[in-house]
């Protein structure tokens, strides 16, 4: 029997309403910004309207990857083959999703779905999306730590007094307390079965290759967009320092949750453009494009697929 994965969402009502009221704070603020900056962003999408259209193609074919490359990842979180033509329109369908929705619940609401659909338990199913994420955090954590040394003096400390650094010891301390009393108790089980799940796809050197291959080209193939509209729009900034910066501001803006970044991942990307020395109307073309090519372009057929795959019940 298949599970109803129309059931009771992950998150409840009231937590809902509460990432609902963050996300519309969120995305008042970044409001808030654009307004106050509105010269620099007029500049910048000025300036992107006259880029290199050899680089902005070279862009568009790098999103048009990411889609691929989150296919393959997810296609090495599962034992079990998947329907590689219906895999990738589901995850070109749940980026859609995901830029409409608080974040995350999209494409995790869809992915799961999909899985569902093509046999998996729910809670399997769940389960394989925990790994996918995981190795996607591992990969970009790996990425900065061999990106940093290349780029020395990028992603500056800022001097912490220590009144302050005994303050945040002492919250991290209570929260590590709250974590194992409360939390961990609930959650023992699903990371055993993630950790169970991991274990038997490196078992498997196939599934393995898939997922980590496919999380490192996912990452890789988002920083070479924003490379690559950063050479269009006349950027002289290296491959490296790039893709530095997007790891750096992509990990800032996944701890706000906002539906895809929204707002959050543009502010990061913008602060962490001019903090390394762009001027501000050039870092809002790069970001415009960047997000241009990732997010609105991709948005209205993304969710044309999706109403698509629905109506075939592929979800």
């Amino acid at each position: 029997m298949v599970p109803n994965v129309n059931a009771t969402p992950v998150l409840g009502r009231r937590g809902l309403y509460w990432q609902s009221g963050a996300c519309l704070v969120l995305l008042l603020g970044a409001g808030w910004l654009v307004r106050r900056h509105w010269p620099a962003v007029t500049h910048g999408a000025l300036r992107l309207a006259v880029a290199d259209q050899g680089w902005l193609l070279v862009a568009a074919t790098a999103a048009v990857g990411t889609w691929a490359s989150s296919a393959l990842a997810q296609q090495g979180a599962v034992t079990r083959r998947l329907p590689g033509g219906r895999l990738v329109a589901a995850q070109f369908a749940a980026s859609a999703a995901n830029h409409v929705l608080p974040a995350g619940l999209g494409a995790g609401a869809v992915n799961l779905r999909f899985l569902v659909r093509c046999g998996l338990p729910a809670g399997r199913g769940a389960s394989a999306l925990a790994v996918k994420a995981a190795a996607g955090a591992v990969v970009r954590l790996v990425l900065i730590a061999v990106l940093a040394p290349a780029c020395p003096g990028l992603l500056r400390i800022p001097h912490v007094p220590v009144a302050a650094l005994l303050a945040l010891a002492g919250t991290a301390a209570l929260a590590v307390a709250l974590f194992r009393a409360r939390v961990w108790p609930r959650c023992r089980g699903a990371v055993a079965a993630v950790a169970a799940d991991i274990r038997a796809l490196h078992a498997r050197p196939v599934r393995a290759a898939a997922l980590w291959g496919g999380s490192l080209a996912f990452a890789g193939l988002h920083a070479l967009v924003l490379f690559a509209v950063t050479r269009a729009v006349e950027l002289p900034l290296s491959p490296a320092r790039v893709a530095l910066l997007y790891l750096a501001a992509s990990g800032a803006a996944a701890l706000l949750p906002t539906p895809g970044g929204l707002g959050s991942l543009d502010a990061a990307l913008a602060f962490a453009l001019t903090a390394s020395g762009t001027p501000a109307a050039a870092a809002a073309s790069a970001v415009l494009g960047y997000r241009l090519l990732t997010v609105w372009l991709p948005l209205l057929p993304g969710l044309l697929v999706l109403g698509m795959l629905i109506r075939r019940r592929a979800l």
